[in-house]
């Protein structure tokens, strides 16, 4: 009986201590009272403001451990499984249709194809169905409190989200977003949104939350804005051979190889290219061994929105489904 009691005395403890750790607010942190100060002081916010706002945000558990296990470091089948779904491919269809006014205008005047937008839009938020439900003051005092390795970044997100209420006329305290604290239908994290948000519809609002021609315009611009190139290709089918291939995939992300160098490193394309053109050596895990692409320019414009291969393939070959789906009708 002494042994059952002290067992239900430590859970009851540890029930308390999980508890006492969701309730507690931020403000107090000393990490949280320096940005308090640097908010002040750099760009003249009022203190009790600040702090008003801070001791409403939450500290989160499940958002650390959230970060500590994305998606993208599942093997490509296992991610890939996630959007390359009927439903999710019969949605951007959908979407296509009810908007293909404000996708063909985006096209024309950033040279991104429609089907890209709507890979981006598929993956993210499958076309503003699900854009995150926690609040992006919560998210990102949580992450920048008890998760040090990105806690400077996020930081410098933070530090943008209250800039972005102050421009925007939002309240913060009324945003919601992803784990990570991106924000509505493209998923832009808060300097994403206050550097490269447009107003595609003309009504002097930048609404990446609710308004789908100013998410589709806004996906546009920043991929022209991190490189995309109209009518460059993205990626295509690669064969190795031997061992020389791997010093390819460590050249990482980036463009490096020129494509008339690739067969030094026992690399074909399955598709022919200029020899100038730059590409990376994209290796993808599959159930049964590893499959590879070359991945060109705007292959890894698609990576600055979020800087994974997984993210950019998934994104790309969602957009070829919904294409071919189109396509039939």
């Amino acid at each position: 009986m002494l042994n059952l009691f002290r067992i239900t005395v430590l859970f009851f403890s540890l029930f308390m201590a999980s508890i006492s750790v969701q309730a507690t607010n931020v403000v107090n942190d000393p990490i949280i009272q320096d940005f308090i100060n640097m908010m002040v002081k750099k760009h003249d916010f009022k203190r009790d403001e600040l702090k008003k706002t801070m001791t409403d945000a939450k500290r989160l558990p499940e958002i650390i451990e959230k970060m500590s296990r994305p998606a993208e470091g599942m093997p490509w089948h296992r991610y890939r499984n996630i959007f390359l779904k009927q439903k999710r491919i019969d949605q951007g269809v959908e979407f296509w249709k009810a908007n293909s006014d404000i996708l063909e205008k985006a096209e024309k005047k950033y040279g991104v194809p429609v089907e890209i937008i709507l890979g981006i839009l598929g993956v993210e938020t499958r076309f503003g169905r699900i854009k995150g439900g926690f609040r992006v003051i919560d998210s990102l005092s949580t992450i920048v409190i008890d998760y040090p390795k990105r806690s400077k970044y996020f930081k410098k997100e933070l530090e943008q989200a209250f800039l972005l209420s102050r421009e925007e006329k939002f309240d913060l305290l009324a945003l919601e977003g992803s784990y990570a604290g991106a924000m509505g239908m493209a998923q832009f994290m808060p300097s994403s949104y206050r550097h490269y948000a447009v107003d595609f519809d003309g009504d002097g609002i930048r609404d990446l939350l609710n308004n789908p021609a100013d998410a589709v315009g806004s996906i546009a611009s920043y991929l022209q804005r991190h490189g995309w190139k109209a009518g460059q290709p993205i990626t295509t089918r690669a064969n190795v051979s031997g061992k020389k291939y791997q010093k390819f995939v460590k050249k990482g992300m980036k463009p490096k190889v020129k494509i008339s160098e690739i067969a030094s490193y026992n690399v074909s394309a399955k598709e022919k290219y200029a020899g100038e053109l730059k590409a990376s050596l994209i290796e993808l895990e599959q159930e049964n061994g590893n499959e590879y692409w070359l991945g060109m320019g705007n292959f890894y414009a698609i990576t600055r929105y979020n800087h994974s291969n997984l993210y950019a393939m998934a994104v790309f070959q969602l957009s070829e489904e919904i294409k071919k789906q189109k396509a039939r009708f």
